[in-house]
């Protein structure tokens, strides 16, 4: 007994050219992550230095920011911004789960200030 063949499936048709473009422009480009070792070689080869002086460098700008922050000082870092330590009191919140109440405890948060040439720039 012969078997019969099956059709074949029909091809999908491709995307119009122009909604694939408006979709890729739509998307906003991957979000990439910078490392402190990764500034470092940067500022290694744009300043003639081993990388090893270059991390050792942003590594004890690190450490001394956050010395100064934990003193309570205020950093600023001309073309960047500024760093600060900023109180937050207590408050009633909510748990979003089951809506009951909650007090929330007073804090410390680092916020930072983008400076105007930065802003701009971005």
């Amino acid at each position: 007994m012969p078997t019969a063949k099956k059709p074949a499936a029909p091809a999908k048709k491709a995307a119009p050219a122009a909604k694939t473009a408006k979709a890729a422009a739509a998307k906003p480009a991957p979000q990439v992550t910078v490392t402190l070792k990764q500034l470092a070689a940067q500022l290694a080869d744009s300043q003639s230095l081993p990388k090893k002086q270059a991390e050792a460098m942003l590594g004890e700008l690190v450490a001394m920011a956050t010395e100064h922050l934990k003193k309570g000082d205020k950093i600023r870092l001309t073309g960047l911004g500024t760093l600060q330590v900023r109180a937050r009191p207590a408050r009633t919140g909510r748990n979003p789960a089951t809506g009951a109440t909650i007090q929330i405890a007073a804090s410390k948060k680092i916020a930072f200030q983008p400076a105007k040439e930065l802003k701009e720039s971005v």
